[in-house]
């Protein structure tokens, strides 16, 4: 498990010019980042450049950063509002995007060969039929291991309101899995559902 209190430390040295302080920190948080804006932009072809701005703008940032929050939290704020920006100057509202797409986006940012990344593919299709605010909760909570708390502080949100929209995420997932188990036996549902339904992050 990342440990945050670390990562935040490599931002703190990096607000001096640390160079090799500002290489660990974005080794550390690259594929959450790539993750979240995948998921909440729903346009994983424009993932590299949403994340090049995120970070564009957090480097310019860090100086005004004080640690109040982990810099992981601070900094995928940072990546929520740049998401906001791309859909504000497109003026449209997140679509989602085709299975192909997800499929493509979750091959990206998950390691090949490894148990689960098969479920994870499939997982990342699954999250595609969710509303945009509960599949971002779940993401952040359950994808990226945030506490409630701080993925209340990056949606600017009330905790609770985070707990209702993952706990709603996973029925729709759940119900979908189920779906796909009877139409398709063969499918592996169980541990897909098990991914989904799964213990949540830290209160």
């Amino acid at each position: 498990m990342r440990d945050d209190e670390t990562v935040t430390g490599w931002a703190l040295a990096a607000r001096s010019g640390d160079e090799r302080a500002v290489e660990q920190f974005v080794r550390a948080t690259q594929l959450d980042v790539r993750r979240y804006v995948t998921h909440l932009s729903g346009d994983p072809q424009a993932t590299d450049d949403l994340m090049q701005d995120t970070y564009v703008r957090a480097l310019r940032s860090l100086p005004r950063f004080e640690g109040r929050s982990s810099a992981r939290t601070w900094l995928l704020t940072i990546a929520r509002r740049v998401v906001a920006d791309r859909i504000r100057s497109h003026s449209c509202r997140p679509r989602l995007a085709a299975t192909d797409d997800w499929q493509s986006a979750a091959e990206r940012v998950q390691p090949r060969g490894v148990p689960g990344f098969d479920e994870g593919v499939a997982l990342a299709e699954l999250l595609a039929a969710l509303v945009p605010e509960r599949r971002e909760a779940f993401v952040l909570t359950q994808l990226l291991g945030l506490p409630y708390a701080a993925a209340a502080g990056v949606m600017g949100c009330p905790v609770g309101t985070v707990r209702s929209r993952v706990a709603r995420a996973r029925e729709t997932l759940v119900a979908l899995v189920t779906d796909a188990e009877r139409a398709e036996p063969g499918r592996q549902p169980r541990t897909l559902a098990g991914a989904a339904a799964g213990a949540g992050a830290v209160a």
